[in-house]
This record gives structure tokens, sequence and C-alpha cells, in this order.
């Protein structure tokens, strides 16, 4: 593809600004997904009705993962506009629709007040956010490395997971707000609605930051984009490198999920420790998921990815079900606290050092389609499925710690995948491009 020179194109004028602006976005897409996961209980009682308890919270966490599903498409159909228009105006769409999925559910009716179609608006509407979501990541990603300066691409990509942290942050401390000023029973009758409204109130702030958003210099030294067309039939011809990126990808989301969105449902209704407490540990573990990405994208920019992700994936193998069992057996504050801070580390390393990854083996003129495709099958198919996942393995295993079985997986394909892309100490397709 012919390009002009780096230095021809215009530059960012500053890349503090250009991260926040660019990482806004994740804020409303990590948000809106804690809040279904935290008050997935009471989403349930509203929306998905049932005699049996479980029954209901799998439904809501069935619905959760449906939305999830719609990730790939996402990816692949906004990932062709984001790498044919730019990555300016491509995140702008994904906001716009991501914001509607959000207003719906803060105002959707009840199961009891127009039956059926509750939850199938509610199913509509994370089927919109799952499509918006679908190339959030890669895009703000993509975005990130192309913005980086040398040698620190790690550093800056790492940004994008860090940053969903503060909205993890902010709606645990909603979240504590509510339970602690509010009769239990008021904030499952409506009460839970309020984080949700609150994050319709941010929506305008975020598309003005969006708005100003200045296009990348890679993108704009391109004197050829292409069209929609030859994004999906290079996304086709590079299906192995996506298949990769995912398996990559995996141990990312399903920790991800696990310690954020399942958690507090973990901690309430399987340790049945109080909502405080649950409430306290997501938010403590959100502070330091922000920490732990900038130090694993550093780090791996000195080390090299290949150690780095061998490193977590391998402790994540030998430690996620001594773990976990160790919790279940005499289940308090404390040690709930020590386990989801073990799993923090291994997330935010891990995460900071895969979005590095996964820009770098990609073909550079599908990079937002490709990334953001690995990204989304490795969400749609494990991570958002852990709510679930750990839900049923609890339920039909009788063993509370089973949900470490999960994790072990997920690091069992991270390990294979970082031993096939980095073979020989290349990537894949610096493998291919010498072949060539």
């Amino acid at each position: 593809m012919s390009q002009t020179s780096p230095s021809q194109a215009p530059q960012i004028k500053s890349r503090l600004g250009a991260i926040l602006r660019a990482t806004s976005g994740n804020f409303l897409e990590q948000f809106d997904f804690f809040l279904f996961g935290f008050y997935a209980p009471l989403i349930a009682k509203a929306f998905f009705p049932s005699e049996n308890e479980t029954a209901a919270l799998l439904n809501a966490f069935g619905v959760f993962w449906l939305g999830a599903l719609m990730r790939p498409v996402g990816a692949i159909v906004l990932g062709a506009y984001i790498d044919r228009i730019g990555r300016r105006q491509g995140l702008i769409v994904t906001l716009a629709i991501m914001a509607v999925g959000t207003v719906v559910i803060a105002i959707c009716p009840t199961y009891a007040t127009i039956g059926i179609a509750a939850p199938i608006i509610v199913l509509i509407a994370r089927l919109l956010q799952g499509f918006s979501a679908g190339v959030e990541l890669g895009g703000v990603s993509v975005y990130l490395a192309e913005i980086a300066t040398p040698g620190n691409r790690g550093f800056y990509t790492s940004f994008q997971s860090a940053s969903q942290q503060v909205a993890i942050f902010v709606a645990s401390i909603l979240g504590y707000i509510l339970s602690e000023s509010m009769p239990a029973a008021t904030v499952a009758a409506w009460g839970w609605r309020i984080p949700f409204f609150v994050g319709c109130m941010i929506i305008p702030v975020i598309f003005f930051l969006r708005r100003t958003l200045e296009e990348t210099p890679a993108f704009l030294a391109m004197k050829k984009h292409p069209t929609a067309s030859e994004v999906f039939a290079s996304a086709i011809a590079n299906w192995r490198i996506v298949i990769l990126g995912m398996m990559i990808a995996v141990l990312t989301t399903t920790t991800f999920y696990f310690v954020t969105v399942y958690t507090p449902t973990f901690g309430k209704t399987v340790l049945k420790l109080s909502t405080q407490d649950a409430l306290l540990v997501t938010l403590l573990v959100a502070v330091t998921n922000f920490i732990w990405n900038p130090v694993g994208g550093a780090v791996s920019d000195r080390l090299g990815r290949k150690p780095v992700l061998l490193a977590i994936a391998g402790l994540s193998l030998v430690t996620a079900y001594p773990a976990l069992h160790w919790l279940v057996t005499e289940p308090t504050f404390g040690k709930m606290l020590a386990v989801e801070m073990m799993f923090s580390f291994y997330f935010g390393v891990y995460s900071g050092t895969m979005l590095g990854c996964l820009v770098e083996i990609v073909p550079a003129h599908v990079r937002t389609t490709c990334f953001s495709l690995a990204f989304a099958l490795a969400a749609g198919l494990f991570g958002t499925f852990t709510p679930f996942a750990s839900t049923w393995l609890i339920q039909h295993t009788g063993d509370k710690a089973s949900p470490g079985y999960w994790l072990m997986c997920a690091a069992v394909l991270g390990i294979v995948a970082a031993l096939i892309v980095y073979r020989g100490g290349q990537t894949i397709e610096q493998r291919e491009t010498v072949a060539a």
C-alpha cells in the first residue's frame, strides 16, 4: 500500500489529550457492562422473572452473553468502516450506537409492566451494545498504537484497558452509595436504574471529547485506504492470525469479566458476603487494574511480549483453582480481597502486554478489523460468557471453586498461541513477510 513518509503527515498536537479523548468512550462501554453484571440479580427479577432464582440469573447472564456475540459482527462491519474512513469518525459512530443501548436499558419498563416485550427490548439494547463494543476496543487500541512514540507502543496501548477501570471504579462507588443510602427493597424496585441514568448524563460529555479527536498521522499518511470488500477479503485471508490473536486475548477477557462483572455476584450469592464487601473488593480491583495495565505494557516494551504473556498465563494456570478453593473453604472479606488482587495482577500485566501484541501481529492496512475481530471473538465466545459459565459450573458440579477451571482453560489457550505466534523469536506476521 502506497504511503507518504510519516514525517510528512500532520502530527498529533498533544498525545496526552489524544489518549484522554480516545479512551473516553471506553468509560461508557465498561460502565454499562459492569452495571449489568453487578445488578444482574435485580435485572433478572425485573425483566426475566422466574420462580427459580438461579434460572432467572442465568437468563440475565445469557442475555449479557448474547449481546457479546454481536461483537464479531461489529468488529467486521465497523472495523471495515474505520479502516476505510478513518479512526476519528469511526470512534464517534461506535459511541453513538453504544449510547442508544445504554439509554434503552435505563428506561425500559419491567416485565410486570409490559410483559414479554421487556426482555425483548433489553436483548435488542444488549445486541446494539455488543455490536458497538466489537470495534470500540480495537479502534481505540489501534489509535493509541498509531500515536505512540518509538519503543513505547505497549505502554500507550495499555491505556485502552486502563481507562476502562475508571468506569468500574465510578460504578462501584455509585453502587456502594446506593447500598448505603437506600433500603435494599428500594434498590431492587427502581434504585438500580440510577447508575444507568448517570451513564446517560455522561454521554454528551463523551461525545464532545470524541468530536475533538484528531486523526492519526499513520492513517493520514496512507494515500490509499482499502474498500470494505478489500478489508473483508484481507480479514478472511488472515484468518489464522485472527484465531491466534483470539486465543491470546481469551485470558484477558475471562479474567476481566471474572474480577469485575462476576465478582459482585460471586461474593453475594455464592460466598454470602455483604453487598458492601463485594462492592469494596470490586472498587479496589478497579484501582489495581488501572495500575497494572501500563506496568504490563511498559515491561513488555522492554522485555518483549512473549516472556510476559507466557509468565502470566503460566501463573494463572497453576494458581487459579487452588486460590478459589482456598477462598470458598472459609470465605472472608480478607481472603476474597487477596484472591481478587492476585487475579487483578494477572489481568493487568497480561492485558497491557496483549494489546501491544495484537496490534503488532495483524496487517497494518486492516489493523482495526483484524484486531477487533480477534478480541471480539475472545470476548464473545469466552470473556462475557464467564459469568454464565461460572454460575453453571457451580450449579452443576456443586464446587464453588469450579470457575477456576474456566480460567485455567483460558490460560492454556494463551500459552499455546503465544508459543506459535512468537516461534523463532519473530511474530507470525514477520515470518510470513520474510517468506514472501
